[in-house]
């Protein structure tokens, strides 16, 4: 669990939390309550999220907290959630947290998107695309990405993003937590360019207990991680704690990549996380964004 010596007082300030409704998402949403925040937890499922502020008002007295619908799966959800939310007039955080993983059969989203790709990284561009003008009004802003280990074997292929030609389940995941990646260093570029006042940062949480393998790839890979994980793992709790503090750490730095600092990156407390070259080609960076702005009609500018 994140120390409050990571997470500084967040009273005054909102965020926004995409996949809040169970595993890393609601632990950094339950630990922005505790530190003060108003928290908009953002999910697909509203009798989850029901329970999920439930949960939060039990735990802490006088949670300033919300629910949301958004499913980053469709463009449509995501436009009508970031109407809703123009009655606000700032954003202080989004944490880009949700997401699918290694889905054994190839399916596609609303709008026709390979759905790692589209849930992961697409639906987060346009959704932060969308609450630019509401992050911008806020004073030190900061967006969080969160990628994985799997962006360490993870290629762009520009010749085939959907999977169309060729669909494998960690392929689609590792390119989907790149991109996530990519995009976090490379909104902090066009932030310091032209003049966003904006902290993009990544993060991962190492080998965390989540029900992400469950929905995911299942079957003998999922028996193999509940052996491992008492072993290698750590709780959602504590895989939250990078996240956390990518998001409000006054020692997190721009443009960086934070995870576990313990063996292989895999479980302990936050530190600076290694970044393969695939990451930081900035050529790749700037294609990837022109391709995503025309994929989801979006722009930053």
């Amino acid at each position: 669990m994140a120390t409050q010596a990571e997470i500084p007082s967040q009273l005054g300030k909102t965020a926004v939390v995409t996949g809040a409704t169970g595993g890393l998402g609601y632990e950094t949403a339950l630990a922005l309550t505790r530190a003060g925040a108003e928290v908009i937890l953002a999910g697909r499922d509203g009798n989850k999220g029901r329970l999920a502020i439930e949960k939060i008002s039990r735990e802490v007295i006088g949670a300033k907290t919300s629910y949301e619908h958004l499913d980053l799966a469709n463009l449509a959800s995501i436009a009508d959630f970031a109407q809703r939310m123009q009655t606000r007039q700032s954003l202080d955080l989004l944490i880009n947290n949700a997401g699918v993983m290694a889905l054994p059969r190839r399916q596609t989203t609303a709008d026709g998107f390979e759905m790692q790709f589209g849930t992961n990284y697409l639906g987060h561009f346009a959704l932060t695309a969308r609450l630019m003008p509401l992050l911008r009004g806020a004073s030190g802003p900061r967006v969080v990405s969160v990628s994985s280990l799997a962006h360490r074997t993870g290629l762009i292929d520009f010749n085939d993003l959907q999977g169309t030609r060729l669909y494998s389940p960690w392929k689609a995941y590792g390119q989907s937590k790149l991109a996530c990646l990519i995009f976090a260093l490379e909104l902090q570029r066009r932030s310091d360019a032209a003049g966003w006042n904006l902290t993009s940062n990544a993060a991962h949480p190492g080998f965390s207990r989540t029900n992400l393998f469950a929905g995911g790839p299942g079957g003998l890979i999922s028996l193999a991680t509940d052996f491992a994980a008492p072993l290698f793992g750590q709780s959602a709790a504590d895989g939250a704690r990078p996240i956390l503090f990518a998001a409000t750490s006054p020692e997190a730095k721009q443009g960086r990549y934070y995870g576990p600092g313990g063996f292989s990156e895999l479980r302990g407390s936050p530190a600076p996380a290694l970044i393969m070259p695939q990451a930081r080609d900035a050529a790749a960076a700037a294609r990837l964004w022109d391709v995503s702005e025309k994929l989801t009609g979006t722009s930053f500018e």
